[in-house]
């Protein structure tokens, strides 16, 4: 028999996790697959790890996870921004970020601070329903006055991958933990405040407020018919961009889990079991995918009667949900005390009763 030796085929852009960015490929919506009215406020409301930072403008979006991706390297999905109330007088202190926000302790293998400063390279798919201008910056929260790198990136009507490279940064070490060191910034709108400084393109530089936005940007809300599409996000080490690295989704939604987990939502879920601690109170543990980055803050949608704890052939109605500790992936949840009645020792299911009930909790940078 004549033996053949096959040689191993040489496998491209093969170092696994070699992507920062979270959830880039917009898979993962737990808060809601189709948010409205935002822009009054900051905060995550769509696609996990994507957080928004708004301050002083009278511009409102939708945002929706939709099935419009450009289709290359699986990407199906994509997160899309939708203006809905225009804001064309601007002030001077508005401004709109789309942004991730990264633990230090992630983010050592950029050497920044040190003469072995590592080039970073962003990369996504882009598209809207004109032509645009945008900015995107990366953002050192922890030197001493942050730095700031920023370069214009543009929009047309059609999937676009951008590439954007940066230079590594010898100035400023990111702290080794897990709290927030590091973000990506997509800058979509932005008053003189923000804009009024001259633009420096690809420099590290001591973060100032009048250069973050970049020269002849686009505002995000000049106009009810503008739109914004991204996909694919990707930042790396190193002078160029591979190809998007594919994460199964599994392993994607427990690593959002770490940040963000919604617990149960709606009428009948079923949370846990617990019992009354006393007479007027109960406690009950559950179980989430993920150690949270930190002990994390209960939260979501209560009213009166959202919640029952069923026991002793009864239901015990109950308003809020409040959290007494978190260890690795176990939730120690309790009601109000001296909000229900019961007995001591009793043991139970908790559930909740109302179809706008949610119980959740984060962990967010």
């Amino acid at each position: 028999m004549t033996q053949t030796k096959v040689e191993a085929p040489f496998v491209e852009n093969n170092v696994p996790f070699r992507n920062k960015i979270i959830n880039g490929d917009m898979q993962i919506f737990q808060r809601s697959t189709s948010a409205t009215g935002l822009g009054g406020s900051a905060g995550y409301f769509h696609a996990d790890r994507f957080d928004n930072y708004l301050t002083g403008t009278a511009g409102r979006f939708t945002a929706a996870q939709i099935a419009d991706g450009p289709g290359v390297f699986g990407l199906n999905n994509c997160l899309k921004l939708s203006c809905t109330t225009a804001d064309t007088s601007i002030a001077a202190g508005e401004l709109y970020l789309l942004q991730q926000h990264f633990e230090g302790q992630n983010m050592q293998d950029l050497r920044k601070g040190t003469s072995d400063a590592k080039k970073v390279t962003v990369s996504f798919y882009v598209k809207g329903n004109a032509s645009a201008k945008y900015t995107c910056n990366l953002y050192d929260n922890d030197t001493s006055g942050q730095r700031l790198i920023s370069q214009t990136f543009d929009v047309t009507t059609s999937w676009t991958r951008i590439v954007l490279t940066f230079p590594g940064d010898t100035t400023g070490a990111l702290d080794n933990d897990a709290n927030w060191s590091f973000s990506v910034w997509w800058t979509l709108h932005g008053g003189s405040t923000y804009s009024g400084g001259t633009f420096t393109s690809n420099t590290w530089e001591a973060y100032d407020n009048g250069k973050v936005v970049g020269d002849s940007a686009t505002s995000f809300f000049d106009s009810t018919d503008r739109t914004f599409f991204i996909t694919g996000v990707q930042l790396e080490v190193g002078e160029a961009a591979t190809d998007f690295e594919v994460i199964p989704h599994d392993v994607q939604f427990h690593r959002c889990c770490r940040y963000y987990y919604k617990i149960a939502e709606g009428n009948n879920a079923k949370v846990g079991g617990g019992a009354n601690y006393q007479s007027g109170q109960m406690y009950f543990p559950t179980f989430i995918p993920n150690k949270l980055r930190a002990t994390g803050t209960i939260g979501g949608v209560g009213g009166t009667g959202y919640f029952q704890f069923f026991r002793n052939g009864s239901a015990d109605a109950f308003d809020e949900v409040t959290l007494w500790g978190t260890k690795d992936n176990l939730v120690y949840l309790r009601s109000v005390a001296g909000t229900i009645s019961g007995t001591a020792g009793h043991a139970g299911m908790v559930s909740l009763a109302n179809a706008s009930a949610v119980i959740e909790i984060g962990a967010e940078l």
